[in-house]
């Protein structure tokens, strides 16, 4: 896990240790923190559990199964290349990467068995798995704006789960995403465009994660909204993936394999 002093990775750890069937083998931390050297439980709140944080994922590549990953895109690609190498599964939670970097992961994807998805909430991800159902059902006279805030500190947007919402909604519609896709509002941009898929983000204080799906027709509205009061829902989530993928054969996974809603369309 890396940075695990973060809010991210005190929550997978405090979350861990209420799971029999998981132990925690090795805590990566920021190179040059003040916690490197201290026990993750007690970081975490949850007291010494005999695993000293290191800042290097090489140190530690034979003390787990499964990597969890949170970084930053940059980092978690290196950690990705690292685990790789040495044949250990990844479940890979870091958002942001660019194209090149997806195909990187893709390309690695091959070789290990790797679930990725930009929102580890099972709610979430029930919500992706039915919404080109929903989509599809209401018809094309609706229209979708998908509406998300985060935490100030939040480096990309839209959110990758607001894209990965996005893409669920074309995905019913059968059209390309980045053809019907409004990132931008500002100045006169004209009346809104039939079929486009409009997106809205917001970044306040200490929002931990909240998204609504608006499916607008004449005299009606239909909101489907997921918020998440803590990060716990997330590191679960996490967990319940990494239980998953270590019986897996290489391949690049998502949430709707790990909880068993293959038979809805596959958006990724």
């Amino acid at each position: 896990m890396d940075a695990v002093a973060g809010k991210m990775g005190r929550a997978l750890v405090a979350a861990l240790v209420e799971h029999a069937d998981l132990r925690l083998g090795a805590a990566i931390g920021r190179p040059g923190a003040d916690y490197l050297g201290e026990d993750a439980g007690r970081l975490a709140g949850v007291g010494d559990l005999g695993v000293v944080v290191c800042d290097r994922l090489d140190a530690v590549l034979d003390d787990f199964d499964v990597l969890i990953e949170f970084a930053p895109a940059d980092i978690a690609l290196k950690h990705l290349h690292a685990a790789a190498a040495s044949g250990r599964a990844v479940v890979l939670g870091s958002t942001g990467f660019g194209a090149e970097q997806q195909a990187e992961i893709d390309a690695l994807a091959r070789s290990i068995p790797l679930v990725q998805a930009p929102n580890m909430s099972v709610g979430v991800n029930v919500l992706t798995a039915f919404l080109p159902q929903i989509v599809a059902a209401l018809g094309e006279d609706y229209d979708v704006e998908i509406l998300e805030a985060h935490h100030g500190q939040k480096r990309d947007a839209p959110s990758g789960t607001a894209l990965q919402l996005g893409r669920a909604v074309a995905a019913g519609r059968g059209v390309d995403l980045d053809a019907v896709a409004c990132w931008d509002r500002n100045g006169a941009p004209g009346p809104r465009q039939p079929g486009s898929i409009g997106f809205a983000s917001l970044r306040a204080a200490d929002v931990v994660g909240e998204h609504s799906v608006w499916l607008a027709g004449a005299g009606e509205r239909l909101e489907l909204t997921h918020r998440a009061g803590s990060r716990r829902n997330f590191a679960e989530g996490a967990l319940r993936a990494a239980s998953w993928v270590r019986q897996r054969s290489p391949g690049h996974y998502d949430m709707q394999d790990v909880l068993g809603l293959r038979a809805a369309p596959r958006v990724r």
